[in-house]
């Protein structure tokens, strides 16, 4: 399988989870502080949000690169 044919499936399941979840969140370390054998640390969750057009965009570009790459001259 070529380079292009992988970029091409991955755009395409990125571009379906996209729209499938509407985003992803993740949990980030904010503060830690450690006094003698007590560590206090404050995780925070953020949310990152995917626009519609920008799953759509990643599942047709995929899409043209799977369908356009077999075709060279």
């Amino acid at each position: 399988m070529s380079g292009i044919r992988v970029l091409a499936l991955a755009l395409i399941v990125a571009g379906v989870l996209g729209l499938a979840y509407g985003g992803f969140t993740y949990t980030k370390d904010t503060h830690t502080s450690k006094l003698g054998p007590i560590e206090i640390s404050m995780k925070e969750k953020e949310r990152v949000n995917v626009p519609i057009w920008a799953g759509v965009a990643a599942v047709v570009a995929g899409a043209g690169l799977l369908l356009f790459s077999g075709k060279r001259s």
